[in-house]
């Protein structure tokens, strides 16, 4: 592992502060130290108060921060002297340091400071640095990890058993280290957990981590372990293995009691796991950290074919496993796994939400290569389970159950035609905001401004070609597991006509994407909606069905047609749980149809002023987007999830149609 220090960017900072913000982002670009919020890292500094008085604090990274991009914000100002009488104390639960901790810090807007901080305040140094480098817990994780370590390190290092964080490992250190010689000391390991490093500055803290990760590599090496950066994605899942994902996704999500996300990992190091001979043997011993298994549990699921028999069995074991460890206090978690590993596949990430999937998917990309290093060197042996049981009910985790808001669409998989801009722009980002993951296609180009972030996706396709249409429903189930919701809006409104100077191209394009294009996508959606939760479909009608208009022939008939169509799913699909309703716009004035000539031409028309025309209706409302989108979200939400084979006007109350 290289020192990725440069003195031309340290030279430009000034205050501890960022000097500390500088190395613990070195620390956080390099995923084989931390991952996904892993590790912490502190400053001890003088600060003069709003009183003139001079108080010793520290500065230690926050809860909920990424070391990769942390900012100063992200560090909690702490007074040095509560912490360390605080390691002084006889007994102290988790949630109680917790709460004095904050009691303690100088700034309460800060976040609440790491639940390591005491032990930070401890060590006599002014930088401190923690990580659970893959290399040295992979390394004490064998038969001989407590001898490999010592013979790695010597005396250079103190090495503490494995004990949980938080008080309990702060108050255990600190009795270890009452007679340590500090000046012979470059660092201490954790078994089973990771590393701190310090030093009188940033560099040497900083440098000194390098150092000794990479003297835990070095041993590896020369046992023959190959050091290979973990790869991830790989090839593309086959079409054969989509069916059986979104079965997968139902089954976790329906054993987790809420629809969930499932991605796939098929890269050379997931895939060399998910190969491996004697996969359930490695597969059941445990995770690369105990800090992990928040993420993915204590253990995989190492299963493929039949889902529900494979799930059925897990979350028996997983009850059992509750039932040995759990005290009167404990409340139980769901039992369904958040690690797949698929033989001849490879690993599935289970998360909330694309960005949570994706973190279990790098967690086991890690932990996969660990495993590998540890097999090399006599085997793979995590921690007891009664250690990790510890972990994954630590009461300040306990403590988060049921607090908090969930967004009504959260885990749930959204496919949007014609989102390039108007109606179908507007559902695709209020799905989004309802905490759907959304793929948006159309065959405008500037579709893939829709891609943003990990949970929004566009895609280029055209809606009259059926082939296209199945590879974008595809592509959804590919890149989120499955598919729930599928509003098909794209349409387009043909130029005016009356029926004797129709012309064939006119009615043609009408007929093919504002009808035909609508059956394509949903005899490829279908299949998959059958394994997703609450599945519904929206159709996008339109005010001329029910009140057609002369000179809109072909639009208003293949609208017609389409709500028939709507009406026949309904019919059809009712059995299998899939809602199909038809919403019916008007007048949607904030739209590429409605431009500004357009608006001017059926305003004089009607002899009417823009605004007038614009609220020609009886509520005498404009209807926008965002109407439509907000009545589309609802649709597909609990609130309508007994509805079925409706036909909801969006237009304001037109006379015509009541």
């Amino acid at each position: 592992m290289q020192s990725l220090w440069r003195d031309e960017d340290a030279g430009r900072l000034t205050t501890p502060l960022d000097l500390r913000v500088y190395t613990s982002r070195l620390l956080g670009r390099e995923p084989a130290l931390v991952l996904h919020g892993g590790g912490n890292t502190s400053v001890k500094t003088r600060l003069t108060t709003l009183f003139g008085d001079e108080e010793e604090i520290i500065y230690v990274k926050g809860s909920g921060w990424d070391l990769a991009t942390i900012q100063p914000a992200g560090f909690a100002p702490v007074r040095l002297d509560p912490l360390r009488r605080m390691a002084a104390l006889p007994a102290l639960s988790d949630t109680e340091m917790v709460r004095w901790q904050r009691a303690a810090m100088i700034d309460p807007n800060a976040p609440t400071p790491s639940v390591e901080a005491i032990l930070h305040a401890i060590i006599p140094f002014d930088y401190v640095d923690h990580t659970h480098a893959d290399a040295v817990v992979a390394v004490s994780n064998t038969p001989d990890g407590p001898a490999r370590i010592a013979a790695i390190y010597g005396n250079r290092v103190l090495v503490v058993p494995y004990v949980m964080p938080g008080f309990v490992l702060a108050k255990a250190v600190r009795e270890l280290v009452r007679s340590l010689d500090w000046s012979r000391t470059d660092g201490i390991i954790l078994l089973n957990h990771g590393v701190f490093s310090f030093g009188p500055d940033a560099r040497t803290s900083y440098e000194r981590m390098i150092a000794l990760v990479s003297k835990a590599e070095d041993h590896l090496r020369s046992a023959g372990a190959g050091l290979e950066p973990t790869t991830s994605l790989g090839a593309r899942l086959s079409d054969q293995h989509l069916e059986p994902l979104a079965r997968l996704r139902r089954a976790v999500g329906s054993a987790r009691g809420r629809p969930v996300i499932a991605q796939v990992d098929g890269g050379a190091t997931a895939r060399q796991l998910a190969d491996r001979p004697n996969l359930e043997g490695v597969a059941s011993r445990g995770p690369l950290t105990p800090d992990h298994v928040i993420r993915t549990k204590p253990l995989p699921l190492a299963a493929g074919g039949n889902w529900e028999e494979a799930l059925a069995n897990y979350g028996a074991r997983y009850q059992e496993y509750f039932a040995r460890n759990a005290t009167i206090n404990h409340q139980p978690l769901d039992p369904a796994p958040r690690w797949i590993v698929w033989p001849g596949v490879g690993s599935v990430g289970i998360g909330d939400s694309p960005k949570d999937a994706g973190i279990v998917l790098d967690i086991a990309r890690h932990t996969a290569r660990a495993i590998d290093w540890a097999e090399g060197l006599g085997g793979w042996r995590a921690l007891p389970e009664t250690d990790l049981f510890q972990v994954e009910y630590w009461e300040l985790e306990q403590a988060k159950l049921g607090k908090g808001s969930t967004p009504p669409l959260r885990g749930k998989v959204a496919l949007v035609t014609g989102a390039a801009r108007g109606i179908g722009r507007g559902i695709a980002e209020g799905l989004r905001a309802a905490g759907a993951a959304v793929i948006g296609t159309d065959r405008d180009a500037s579709i893939a401004d829709l891609t943003a972030g990990d949970d929004s996706v566009g895609l280029v396709a055209d809606a009259t070609d059926p082939a296209g249409v199945t590879a974008s429903v595809q592509e959804a189930v590919r890149r989120f597991g499955g598919l729930d919701i599928l509003v098909s809006n794209a349409g387009v409104f043909t130029p005016t006509q009356p029926l004797e100077q129709m012309t064939d191209p006119v009615w043609d394009q009408s007929l093919s994407l504002n009808l035909t294009s609508h059956l394509s996508l949903l005899r490829a959606a279908v299949p998959f909606l059958r394994h997703g939760f609450e599945p519904a479909v929206v159709i996008m009608g339109s005010k001329n069905v029910p009140a057609p208009g002369p000179g809109a022939g072909a639009y208003s008939v293949a609208k017609a047609g389409l709500t028939q169509l709507a009406r026949v799913a309904a019919l059809e699909l009712g059995r299998d749980g899939i809602r199909v309703n038809v919403v019916h716009p008007h007048l949607v004035v904030d739209t590429a149809a409605w431009s500004p000539e357009v608006l001017a031409a059926r305003a004089k028309a009607y002899a009417m002023s823009e605004e007038e025309y614009k609220r020609n209706n009886l509520l005498g409302v404009e209807v926008r987007v965002r109407d439509v989108a907000s009545a589309v979200v609802a649709l597909v939400g609990p609130a309508f999830r007994v509805t079925t084979g409706a036909q909801i006007p969006i237009d304001g109350g037109n006379d015509r149609v009541i």
